[in-house]
């Protein structure tokens, strides 16, 4: 569709950039006020809240996605959350990694990239080791541990839920609004989850569809952390060499999105680490997080909120393996197996 839009000086890879900054923008200023996080809902104070405004944006995202592959606008046929060889134990020892990192953290990806933007030197520390490791064990040293457990398969006669798209996306999202409708929210926070949740149909239509170009194509996406950070993190440090891409797009905007809400709410605030050992403990969940996501196929976001509305089997065990990780891990801080830091306020 792209090639119809009538741009002269603009090709589909550079107005993916400003389609994601845009995307970015929007997440981080959301997420700032709903205080959007999965850790939260699975073992946080105020779980059964945040799980309402996280369910509600999955819900809005599932309805959306689907209603776009309804109507023709897209398909995951071809997408690698589609792959038949699923690679279940590199998706379970990532997700157990990744989840055990956010409650080491305090926050998923995506919710430590908007406490940066609000000023948190914790966060944006666990974001930095968080890229690196990231980018090492996509394309650096860490790489050969990544291939061998995706070399464990499981052959699948299809990678989506058996049965009706459409059914599927109407049952769990009945499912995810009846929590959240219960969950004692105020209405219009939840409507600001709605809208969060909505960027996700957005994401895979402007970039599968909206921006397809047949001469130069580009990769449909929607919001997602983990891949983002990285391509992130090399084009920060080599962008006469590369040029931005989509995920480069978001992580500004979101870092953007988040900074605009905080100063505009009087909520940004320089926070640091109160201790070595809670620095520690923050860098290890990082190092797990950097792990964890890519032998996932993306984080709390990229294959939570993003993937399980393509209906894909490999998002949804993601997901569940994320959540079982951090289960795990905080009764292990609660049972003090894991040697807790200094008290840290809730993020």
């Amino acid at each position: 569709m792209f090639e119809t839009l009538g741009f002269e000086n603009l090709t589909a890879p550079q107005a993916a950039v400003f389609f994601g900054l845009g995307l970015g923008v929007l997440f981080g200023g959301l997420a700032q006020i709903t205080r959007f996080c999965l850790r939260r809902a699975v073992v946080g104070e105020d779980r059964r809240a945040a799980a309402g405004v996280w369910l509600t944006a999955l819900a809005t995202a599932i309805l959306g996605t689907q209603a776009a592959v309804a109507v023709g606008w897209i398909s995951f046929g071809d997408h690698r959350f589609m792959a038949s060889d699923l690679p279940v134990l590199a998706i379970v020892i990532g997700g157990v990694l990744f989840g055990a990192g956010m409650v080491l953290t305090r926050g998923c990806v995506s919710r430590l990239t908007v406490l940066t933007g609000s000023g948190n030197l914790r966060a944006l520390t666990v974001l930095l080791v968080f890229a690196v490791v990231v980018h090492a064990t996509l394309k650096g040293v860490l790489a050969p541990l990544r291939t061998s457990l995706g070399a464990t398969t499981l052959t699948l006669d299809s990678a989506a839920l058996p049965g009706h798209p459409l059914i599927w996306a109407g049952l769990l999202a009945v499912a995810a609004l009846a929590f959240a409708l219960r969950s004692g929210n105020r209405a219009g926070l939840l409507a600001l989850a709605a809208l969060l949740g909505a960027l996700v149909p957005l994401g895979w239509v402007g970039t599968g569809f909206v921006l397809y170009d047949d001469f130069d194509p580009i990769a449909m996406e929607s919001l997602s952390f983990t891949l983002p950070f990285s391509e992130a993190l090399f084009y920060t440090v080599a962008s006469t060499s590369i040029s931005a891409s989509f995920g480069t797009g978001l992580v500004g905007g979101v870092l953007a999105g988040a900074l605009v809400a905080a100063l505009l709410r009087g909520q940004f605030a320089w926070t640091s680490f109160d201790s070595p050992r809670q620095t520690g403990r923050y860098m290890a969940g990082a190092a797990l997080m950097g792990v964890g996501g890519p032998l996932a196929g993306g984080c709390t976001v990229g294959a939570g909120l993003a993937g399980v509305p393509t209906l894909s089997i490999a998002a949804l065990l993601a997901l569940g393996a994320i959540v079982a990780g951090a289960l795990v891990a905080q009764r292990l801080l609660d049972s003090g197996r894991i040697p807790t830091a200094n008290a840290v306020p809730a993020e």
